[in-house]
C-alpha cells in the first residue's frame, strides 16, 4: 500500500468535505444539536411529582406533614381535595400522580403511640415513576414520624453515594449519549461515500487508476476520521463545560479509546457503503445498524444486565456498548486502562475486523 496514493484519496475527500459547506456544517453541528436535544428532553430524574392531599384530620401535626411534603423538591402539591371523589378525579385526569390521604384522629393516635397508616394512592400507569414516588413519600412520612413522635426505626442506614453523589441523571446520560451520537454520525457520514462514487460513475475512474482497494478505503476513512475527531471534541467539551458533567479520568486514555472507536465506526460505514450500492439503501442500513443497537443495547439508558439472555448476548457484538462503558467510567469514576482494558481490546478487534471486511468487499467489487 502506497502512502502517496492513500494521501491523494484523503486529500480528495477532504476537499470534497470542505467545499460542501452545508454538509460540513451539518456534520459538525448535528452532534451538538442532538446532545442539546437529548440532554434537555431526556431525564431520568423523578422530582416535582404532582401530588394531591386529602387531610381528614386538619390538625397542626397533619399540616406539618403536608408542609414537609411541599418543602421537598420531589413533591409539588397541586390540589387539596375535600373528599375521596376529588382524589379519584385528580388521579384519573392525570393532574396528580400521587395522592396522600391523612385519616381522622391521625395526630391523636400517633401521640398515643398507636400505629396510624397514611394512605398513598399512586397512578401506576408509569410504573417506574410510581415506584420511585412511593419510596420518596414513604421516606418523608417515616422521617416525620421519627422526628415528631420519636418513633425510631430499628435500623439506621448511613448512605454514601459514590461517583455521582448528587444523583443527577444528566451525569449518567450525557457520557452514554456522546457514544451513541458518535456511532450514528460516524457510520452515516461514511456509509454514503462509496455508494455515491458508484452512483455518480466516479468509482470506475478510481478503479482505472493504480489505486488499490485498501488505499481507497483508508484514504476515505482518514478524511472522515478528521471530521469524527472534531465531532468528538465538540461533544466531550459540551458535556464538561455546558452540562457540567464531572470528568475524573485521563484525557489521553479517553482520546486513544475514542480514536479506536471512531476507526471501527467509520470502517463499518464504508463496509455498508460497499455492499449497499445505492445511497438510499446505504443510509437505511447505516441508520438501522447503528441507531437502534447504540440506543437500546449499549447500556446507554437500559441496563444490559436486566435484559433477556438472548438479547444480552446479542448486545456484546456492538461496539457502542463498550465505548459507553469507557465514557461513563472515565467521566464519573476516573478509571483508565487498568480497569477498562477488556473494552479497549474488543474495540481494537472490532476496528481491525471491520476495516478488513471493507477492504475485501471493495476488492471483490474490483474483481
Amino acid at each position: 500500500m502506497s502512502f502517496t496514493r492513500t494521501w491523494a484519496i484523503t486529500r480528495k475527500e477532504l476537499l470534497h468535505i470542505v467545499r460542501d459547506r452545508r454538509s460540513l456544517v451539518m456534520a459538525l453541528g448535528v452532534p451538538f444539536l442532538l446532545l442539546l436535544l437529548f440532554c434537555y428532553a431526556l431525564s431520568l430524574d423523578v422530582d416535582r411529582i404532582q401530588t394531591c392531599v386529602y387531610d381528614q384530620d386538619r390538625s397542626p401535626e397533619s399540616r406539618e406533614l403536608i408542609e414537609r411534603l411541599a418543602a421537598s423538591r420531589y413533591f409539588d402539591i397541586v390540589q387539596n381535595a375535600a373528599n375521596l371523589r376529588e382524589v379519584d378525579r385528580a388521579i384519573v385526569s392525570g393532574s396528580a400522580m400521587l395522592a396522600v390521604v391523612i385519616p381522622p384522629r391521625f395526630a391523636a393516635r400517633l401521640l398515643a403511640r398507636h400505629p396510624e397508616p397514611v394512605q398513598l394512592i399512586l397512578d401506576g400507569a408509569d410504573s417506574n415513576t410510581a415506584s420511585i414516588a412511593q419510596v420518596y413519600a414513604l421516606n418523608v412520612v417515616s422521617a416525620f414520624a421519627a422526628e415528631r413522635f420519636h418513633v425510631s426505626p430499628s435500623v439506621d442506614p448511613q448512605l454514601r453515594v459514590w461517583y455521582n453523589s448528587s444523583l443527577v441523571s444528566r451525569n449518567f446520560i450525557v457520557p452514554g449519549l456522546v457514544a451513541v451520537i458518535l456511532m450514528i454520525i460516524a457510520a452515516l457520514l461514511t456509509s454514503l461515500t462509496v455508494a455515491r462514487e458508484w452512483e455518480s460513475g466516479t468509482m470506475e475512474q478510481l478503479l482505472s487508476t493504480p489505486l488499490r482497494p485498501a488505499e481507497i478505503v483508508f484514504g476515505k476513512l482518514a478524511a472522515f476520521f478528521v471530521l469524527g475527531v472534531a465531532d468528538a471534541i465538540i461533544a466531550i467539551a459540551a458535556a464538561v463545560w455546558i452540562f457540567d458533567v464531572p470528568f475524573r479520568g485521563s484525557l489521553l486514555f479517553l482520546g486513544a479509546a475514542t480514536c479506536i472507536f471512531l476507526f471501527g465506526a467509520f470502517s463499518w460505514g464504508i463496509f455498508i457503503s460497499s455492499i449497499a450500492g445505492s445511497q438510499l439503501l446505504a443510509y437505511q442500513m447505516g441508520l438501522l445498524s447503528t441507531f437502534l443497537p447504540a440506543f437500546l443495547l449499549s447500556g446507554f439508558i437500559y441496563a444490559v444486565e436486566n435484559m433477556p439472555l438472548p438479547i444480552r448476548m446479542l448486545s456484546y457484538i456492538f461496539p457502542a456498548k463498550y465505548f459507553v462503558t469507557i465514557l461513563k467510567a472515565s467521566f464519573l469514576k476516573g478509571v483508565g486502562l487498568e480497569v477498562l482494558w477488556p473494552s479497549v481490546v474488543f474495540l481494537s478487534i472490532y476496528a481491525a475486523a471491520v476495516s478488513t471486511l471493507a477492504v475485501r468487499k471493495l476488492r471483490t467489487e474490483v474483481a
